[in-house]
């Protein structure tokens, strides 16, 4: 990225970040997905620190197995530590890893827990089953908002006819109401908007690119406590391009009260006010085809690592 990286520390001057790095990452021919969260998930300060850390107790262990987790924590020192400010970093020992999944892995990212609540509505028992959840994915709508699909996705759903649900105290299938609530909001909470759907009469998938606004500051009221919990926007997935099949991948972070734009080796400061020409589209046709895929929220109850 040399000349834009150079153009990067020219732009922030003396507000470049102490300590901090920005490096694109190079593209190994369709990974620009992959670069684009990996981006996202270095700028996410509490897990990167918890990386290097692990980092630090690990890398002496020479004949320790290596995964997706020593792969990704191998990644985030080889960045963190570079002499250079700015510049280009081939992430290809972890993009070999990617395909692998790995336990390791998921107990370092910041889950939450969802509890499902099913009410009979015979003997109004409630049956609730809690599971574990890394991101929330979303169903959209035209010209709606991250607030409105979050209430969608915790609305009361009445299960009847063929839905019945078999209650145990009663033993038999009777009509209930269900409903989603979070019951333990993590602290990096991962938005995961359904822009791809199956048409059934097309037979095929079709990218929604339907403007779904998200704020920078978000209230999460849909919880098991009904306690709005205030959550900071700090990077943003986009996907570039008008269908499924096709496209590229760019991701929006915010680091120390700076907008940064990085497209695989390509890094460039914007404007907050950028962010929200990533919403979506107003009209099914449109010209713009940058729309936001993945939000990265970040708690403010406890935020004491950002600024």
């Amino acid at each position: 990225m040399g000349a834009a990286g150079s153009k990067l520390e020219k732009v922030l001057g003396d507000q470049f970040p102490e300590g901090e790095r920005y490096f694109g990452l190079e593209n190994f021919g369709n990974t620009c997905y992959c670069n684009s969260v990996l981006q996202a998930l270095y700028f996410c300060v509490p897990f990167r620190e918890q990386l290097l850390e692990y980092y630090a107790n690990n890398k002496n262990q020479g004949d320790a197995e290596e995964n997706l987790l020593t792969c990704l924590a191998d990644l985030f020192s080889q960045i963190s530590s570079q002499k250079k400010k700015t510049g280009v970093i081939a992430p290809k020992r972890f993009v070999q890893r990617v395909k692998k999944q790995n336990e390791l892995f998921r107990s370092y990212m910041h889950q939450g827990i969802l509890t499902n609540e099913t009410r009979c509505l015979r003997c109004e028992t409630v049956t609730a089953r809690d599971e574990t959840f890394l991101d929330l994915s979303l169903d959209i709508e035209q010209n709606s908002s991250i607030t409105s699909c979050l209430k969608n996705f915790s609305s009361t759903e009445t299960l009847n006819a063929e839905d019945k649900f078999f209650c145990d105290k009663c033993c038999s299938l009777q009509e209930a109401q269900k409903r989603m609530k979070i019951k333990r909001p993590p602290h990096i909470l991962v938005i995961h908007l359904k822009r791809f759907k199956y048409i059934e009469q097309l037979g095929r998938y079709k990218k929604l690119s339907y403007r779904v606004v998200f704020p920078l500051e978000l209230k999460l009221s849909n919880t098991v406590e009904d306690a709005d919990l205030e959550y900071s926007l700090f990077a943003v997935v986009v996907h570039v391009g008008s269908g499924p099949n096709h496209g590229h991948y760019v991701s929006l972070v915010k680091s120390h009260n700076h907008w940064l734009f990085f497209d695989d080796e390509n890094v460039e400061i914007i404007d907050e006010s950028a962010v929200q020409t990533f919403f979506g589209s107003a009209q099914e046709y449109s010209s713009n085809t940058d729309h936001g895929y993945i939000l990265f929220y970040e708690s403010l109850a406890n935020n004491t690592s950002k600024s």
